[in-house]
């Protein structure tokens, strides 16, 4: 298996061709562009450390809802909710 370093994840979306582009780039290449902008912690404990569909729609959405606050364009395709989906409860047939 290859070893990779660590890498951020760039979410790009390129309103010419509509199409979002992610990119891996090295961490070490990325802090200095990145020093002193706008970043939202996500905390694996709030989730219980369960990276599991709930936690990656939920990711996503607060990902497509960010790119739309400078592309407003985006926002007329969004049509999600940032809250968690009901789980059916187990038990109540």
């Amino acid at each position: 298996m290859a070893k990779h370093p660590p890498y951020s994840v760039v979410l790009t979306y390129f309103e010419d061709r509509q199409e979002f582009a992610l990119q891996a780039v090295a961490r070490s290449k990325l802090a200095p562009a990145i020093a002193g902008t706008l970043e939202i912690p996500v905390l694996l404990d709030e989730h219980s450390f369960k990276l599991d569909d709930a936690f990656a729609r939920r990711l996503g959405a607060m990902m497509l809802s960010l790119v739309a606050l400078g592309q407003p364009d985006l926002e007329q395709y969004i049509s999600i909710s940032q809250q968690p989906i009901d789980e059916p409860s187990s038990g109540d047939d």
